[in-house]
């Protein structure tokens, strides 16, 4: 099982990417560098608690584990 400062620092790397990614889809969406990047970093926001918890949430299911 992971310790919860690796499953922290698994969604931080994460949503450092999702940021990029949703900055990028953002801007297309918008035309808007700033409303590009609200949008991203609204995302990852939310993003990154949803992981946290849905991590942590599955840590604790024994169910599939050998």
């Amino acid at each position: 099982m992971d310790s919860a400062k690796r499953t922290v620092l698994k969604a931080i790397i994460w949503q450092i990417t999702g940021i990029f990614t949703m900055g990028i889809v953002g801007f297309f969406m918008t035309g808007s560098i700033a409303q590009g990047l609200g949008l991203a970093l609204a995302n990852t926001a939310v993003g990154t608690v949803t992981y946290i918890l849905y991590e942590r949430f599955w840590a604790r299911v024994r169910w599939g584990r050998s």
